[in-house]
């Protein structure tokens, strides 16, 4: 039995969810019977009101798309929760933190429970499972040469990479990348946090790949 805590609720978690199921219980075995009893007040969608973690991440590992997303770790981790949530809203098929393991789940939401987290920590550990994978590494970052993402032809069988806040994309990482995508801004500001910037590349994959959309050059 799965104990719901406040820890996989958002705030105001009595405003969202379901309560306990009314009427004799069905059975189905993705269904988790404490929730079944108390309600689930998860951050679910809700197709997955009642589900077992376990059933929730099978199911999602039946159609996670073909992209990863990782992000380098060496100093702070200010960015990795919301770069973890934004890889489950786009069913990413995994997570890759690049140096220090350690990172504040706080802002993921509790997605992390859903989606694959991995830890290479270092860039040629990093490097050498991407090649085992087949995977074309794709730096994003606002750097000279780049080729503007709202344009770019991204690989399907890719893994999008994000530098640590502040310095970007080390050196050893813009050394290993196919290609480096930048993200196309009209304010005073000189970048966006990798948070933002990962939300934005992973939906430029998913509408090139998935709805086939891609603005000609």
């Amino acid at each position: 039995m799965v104990g719901v805590t406040d820890e996989e609720t958002e705030p105001d978690a009595a405003e969202v969810g379901v309560g306990p199921w009314p009427g004799p219980w069905p059975d189905d075995p993705r269904l988790d019977p404490e929730l079944l009893e108390l309600g689930d007040r998860r951050n679910v969608v809700d197709a997955y009101r009642y589900w077992r973690r376990e059933a929730i991440v099978a199911d999602l590992d039946e159609r996670r798309h073909d992209f990863h997303v990782a992000i380098e770790n060496w100093r702070h981790d200010f960015n990795i929760g919301t770069v973890v949530r934004n890889a489950n809203a786009f069913a990413a098929k995994a997570v890759h933190i690049i140096g220090k393991r350690r990172w504040n789940r706080r802002g993921a939401m509790v997605t992390d429970r859903y989606q694959h987290v991995e830890h290479h920590s270092t860039v040629e550990e990093f490097v050498a499972w991407a090649a085992a994978e087949g995977l074309a590494v794709v730096g994003v970052d606002n750097l000279p040469g780049s080729v503007p993402i709202e344009t770019a032809s991204l690989p399907r069988r890719a893994v999008l990479v994000f530098g640590q806040e502040g310095p970007g994309l080390s050196e050893p990482v813009r050394d290993v990348c196919s290609m480096i995508c930048s993200i196309t801004q009209f304010g005073s500001t000189r970048s966006i946090n990798a948070g933002v910037a990962s939300g934005i590349a992973m939906h430029a994959w998913i509408r090139e790949h998935v709805f086939e959309q891609r603005t000609p050059e």
